[in-house]
């Protein structure tokens, strides 16, 4: 068992079809604070989790989706999960960085694939 304590869910991953149509949807319609945007990519804020929205070729949209839990220390929670058997894609790394803020990830799936990922938040977010 492990001692390890996920914290609470930090983003979640959708794959859509067309990114401006559900931009309108989730800002406009649902009233979700858009943070910032790339190439086929949008990220809103639903009171403390964010959102990623993502469209492009490749997997069906239920592939594509993903749960992302916080943890206070990403190196120490991934070497307690894979020792309880976790197996992951790779090692904790550096997603996003600005001058203030590091986004760390490492990428694990569940018993039926679903993909799942651990984040740490490094900075303040400007």
């Amino acid at each position: 068992m492990t001692e390890i304590k996920l914290g609470s869910i930090g983003q979640i991953a959708l794959h859509v079809t067309d990114i401006g149509r559900s931009v309108e949807f989730y800002g406009d319609t649902l009233g979700m604070t858009k943070i910032f945007d790339a190439p086929n990519l949008a990220f809103f804020d639903n009171d403390g989790t964010r959102l990623m929205l993502s469209s492009g070729e490749g997997e069906p949209s239920g592939e594509r989706s993903v749960l992302y839990y916080r943890v206070d220390d990403i190196q120490s929670a991934h070497s307690e999960l894979a020792s309880a058997g976790v197996l992951f894609n790779s090692d904790p790394h550096v997603i996003h960085s600005s001058e203030n803020y590091e986004l760390w990830m490492a990428f694990f799936k569940d018993p039926d694939g679903n993909q799942l990922a651990i984040m740490d938040e490094r900075g303040v977010l400007g």
